[in-house]
Parts: structure tokens; sequence; C-alpha cells
């Protein structure tokens, strides 16, 4: 009798977690201003670290679990977060209303290189050549990007500061998001969503970090502005990580020592 009781409480509790596993979160996206449905919405489940679109009904299916979070986001529209519900998970679809940004273009001032005649004065308004070097990020189909080129005093500076421990100090006490830097370069919907995004808003979102704390980690890992300011997110990605994969190796060294 205990046998049967025991295989009875075996099989019920494979059948929670087959169905918690399996569940979806199903829905579709729409224009709060008319109800139209919106296509090529990017949406992450920010726990799982899994990524979708929708189709061109607006709809979209997702694995998640009851409190997971859901990242919508969609250009010139406000990015939301939703919670998964257990009525969302238990009664089928739910609908999602984005709100439209007002964009506003800012107005952009040439200044033309005017020459005096006198050399002292001309030669300060000369650019400064771009002292960048081409550097290879892993998995993407390029001959690389580019990072800042080290100077003197950078490589002083590098020698007691480095950039893998700064990236450590900013993650030190979020492992989780640490977790996160592999799972989104191992999924392929994430990196073809992070391959068209330049606004660095999903990246915050799965890191739990703040755009300038992102920019600083780049910077300090010794990529060029120029890199920063162009670079898709998806290369941002890229450039985190050969940065921590530097600190893993930089720790496993210190502790043989």
């Amino acid at each position: 009798m205990k046998g049967y009781l025991l295989v009875i409480c075996l099989l019920f509790t494979s059948a929670i977690v087959m169905a918690q596993d399996g569940e979806i979160a199903i829905g579709v996206v729409l224009n709060s201003a008319n109800d139209k449905p919106l296509e090529s919405v990017n949406i992450v489940n920010l726990n799982s670290v899994k990524g979708t679109t929708t189709n061109s009904k607006g709809e979209f299916k997702i694995p998640a679990k009851v409190n997971d979070t859901l990242h919508f986001s969609y250009l010139g529209f406000k990015s939301i977060k939703v919670r998964v519900t257990n009525d969302w998970l238990k009664f089928g679809s739910s609908e999602i209303k984005l709100t439209e940004l007002a964009l506003a273009l800012e107005e952009v001032v040439v200044n033309q290189l005017r020459l005096t005649g006198y050399l002292e004065v001309d030669i300060m308004q000369v650019p400064e050549p771009n002292n960048n070097y081409r550097y290879q990020i892993s998995g993407l189909p390029s001959s690389g990007y580019e990072a800042s080129k080290p100077t003197t005093i950078n490589k002083i500076i590098g020698s007691i500061f480095n950039p893998a421990d700064f990236l450590h100090r900013m993650f030190g006490k979020k492992p989780n998001e640490l977790r996160k830097l592999k799972k989104m370069k191992q999924d392929d919907e994430i990196r073809n969503l992070l391959a068209s995004r330049f606004d660095r808003e999903m990246l915050t979102a799965l890191l739990k970090v703040e755009k300038v704390d992102l920019d600083e980690i780049v910077s300090q890992c010794n990529y060029s502005k120029g890199f920063i300011q162009t670079a898709n997110d998806l290369q941002i990605l890229d450039a985190i990580s050969e940065c921590y994969e530097e600190y893993k190796l930089l720790s496993r060294n210190r502790k043989r020592l």
C-alpha cells in the first residue's frame, strides 16, 4: 500500500513539474491609440532570458511562469514591463497595449574650420587623429570593431585598475545577471533582437544596470567612444562578455599564485 502511495506521489509531482516547465504566456500587443495590432514587437522574459516577437496580427507566445516579468519594446513606443499572473496562464490570451512616444528632432550645429593664418592658432582647430584600432569580437561576421588604442598612461593605469575588476564590482552582488550574459549569447532569438537595437534598453533591463553604467563598463574595457556610440546592442553584449571572460581568467591565475 505504501508503495502505491509513493508511486502516486511521484507521478503527481512529476506532472506538476512538467506543467510548470511547459507554461506559455499567450497574448496580443496593440497600439493604445487605435487598438491596431503591432507587428515585430520585441518581447523578452527577463527571468528566463527567452525572447520572441509578435506576428503580423500582434500575437505572441513565450515560455513563462507565474511572477516572471516580460519586457515589451517597440521603436517609437514606450517600453513596459508586465508581470505574469496565474490568471493569465490559466485563462489564456491577454491584451498588452503600448503607448506611442512623441519624437522631437534635435538641432544640429555644424562648426566650420576657419583658418586665421597664424599657425599657433590654426593648429588648435585641427581634429585629433583617430587612434583607434580594429578589435575582433567573437561570434559576429565582421572583420572587427574599434577599440581605443592604449597609450602609455592607459597602460600604467591598466596595470593598476583592470577593467574586468570594474565589471566584477558592477555585478559582484548580482551573480544572476552575470549568468544571464552566457544565456543571452546562447539564445539565437535574443541575439537577433539585440542585433537590430541600438538603444541599450533591453540590455539594461536584462542586466539591471543604468545605461550610463553600461557605457562606463564598455569604456573601462578599453573600447572607444566611437564604438560605444555606433555599436548595436549585440556588439555591446559581446564586448562585455569578452571583458568578463578576461576577469574569470585573471581570477583563476590569481588563485594559483
